[in-house]
């Protein structure tokens, strides 16, 4: 019983985890860029948007 808050933040965490990797990959697959930036000056810009 001592240890069940430490469980229910551990599951919350492990949720909040979930749902922000679920909404990244959800982006990724629409074409959005994770970085807010520029990409003209990236070096990883054709690992990000390859030419379709």
């Amino acid at each position: 019983m001592e240890y069940i808050p430490s469980i229910i933040i551990c599951v919350i965490l492990v949720a909040v985890v979930a749902l922000i990797i679920r909404k990244m990959i959800k982006d990724k697959k629409k074409g959005k860029s994770g970085c807010g930036c520029g990409c003209d000056a990236c070096a990883m810009k054709g690992n990000c948007h390859p030419k379709q």
